[in-house]
């Protein structure tokens, strides 16, 4: 279930899906189901454009490594399309493919205040985490508005603590707005209200960052490994126990259909001879997983073996992409006397 965010006019005329993702490596069961499920789910449901970038010049911020880099992007690129992305749906693209969302990134600047970017907390948690700012980690919200109108883009598909950034980017096109006339089209946020925030096998927000994520294509011994360490207790197998407190159930709610879901938690709670232990919780999760991605993991050997397939996507979602943006870049610039 989705919720839009702030009425911005958005189901006003034509809908236009946008939402971008970071190539910061392999993706985990917390990006899949706070973002990327949606994303790829969301074309099928929705009959509407649906554009989806994957943000290299915003990882430039952090990066150093341009190999890595580059790996990183074709394998986030891998992932959507393994899990079930068609390109026939919705346009997938490198963002530095579409050089045109520079020069609107500069458009917005000159037109909007200060203060916005000050106020932006995903940059405050970040320098208070350690990382060292840079003009381009203060400037990011003002590429990721551009990055949003470009498009004409009226829905972003977002995680909650995303939404401030959309409300930059409806502050930065009224303001562009109120000094050149309607040039961009105001978005609003789509929040999905399920699974928002995945649990990391420590209990904490699953991140890359803390290391306690579960990579989506993990399988074997590797996934057994992982899931072993799904913090659990000391108490034994017959002491019931109340399942709302197990942090293994807040896994199991992902994979399992309710029936089964509730069938397990029963046995929990009633406990005695014959209950399930952690381990055999564990086991089921193992299997869910197994079965939940092995059609995706099977699509990716395929993708990986067949580089050129990858590319040829990317260069043509970046074809239509590019034209999208060209159109809102020529607005922009007729508007304020440019060209």
């Amino acid at each position: 279930m989705t919720l839009p965010i702030a009425d911005t006019g958005a189901d006003a005329g034509p809908k236009t899906y946008l939402s971008g993702v970071q190539p910061s490596g392999l993706q985990h069961l917390g990006n899949y189901f706070g973002a990327i499920r949606q994303h790829i789910e969301l074309p099928a449901r929705e009959p509407a454009e649906h554009f989806y970038f994957i943000a290299d010049y915003h990882a430039l911020t952090t990066s150093r490594d341009r190999d890595e880099l580059r790996n990183r992007v074709r394998e986030t690129a891998i992932t959507y399309l393994a899990l079930g992305l068609d390109p026939k749906l919705a346009t997938l693209f490198r963002q530095s493919d579409v050089p045109e969302v520079q020069e609107i990134t500069w458009l917005l600047a000159t037109t909007g205040g200060l203060g916005l970017l000050e106020r932006a907390v995903s940059f405050k948690e970040k320098v208070e985490r350690g990382l060292k700012p840079n003009i381009g980690l203060f400037l990011y919200p003002v590429l990721m508005a551009a990055d949003i109108l470009a498009y004409d883009s009226t829905l972003v598909p977002v995680g909650a603590d995303q939404v401030q950034h959309i409300e930059i980017a409806q502050d930065l096109a009224a303001s562009f707005n109120s000094v050149y006339g309607e040039v961009f089209r105001r978005p609003s946020a789509l929040l999905s209200k399920e699974h928002s925030k995945v649990p990391g096998l420590d209990g904490q927000k699953m991140s890359k960052s803390y290391g306690n994520s579960l990579w989506i294509f993990e399988s074997g011994k590797p996934l057994a490994k992982a899931i072993g360490k799904i913090a659990t207790d000391s108490r034994p197998p017959e002491e019931a126990k109340d399942p709302a407190g197990l942090l293994l159930f807040d896994f199991l709610a992902l994979f399992l259909a309710p029936s089964e879901l509730e069938d397990w938690r029963e046995r929990v709670r009633r406990g005695g001879v014959g209950a399930p232990g952690y381990g055999h919780l564990k086991q089921r999760l193992i299997a869910a997983v197994e079965e939940r991605f092995a059609p995706a993991r099977a699509r990716r050997a395929e993708l990986l073996a067949d580089p050129a397939e990858v590319d040829r996507i990317l260069e043509q979602g970046a074809r239509k992409a590019r034209a999208r943006a060209v159109a809102t870049r020529d607005r922009a610039f007729r508007a304020c006397g440019l060209r």
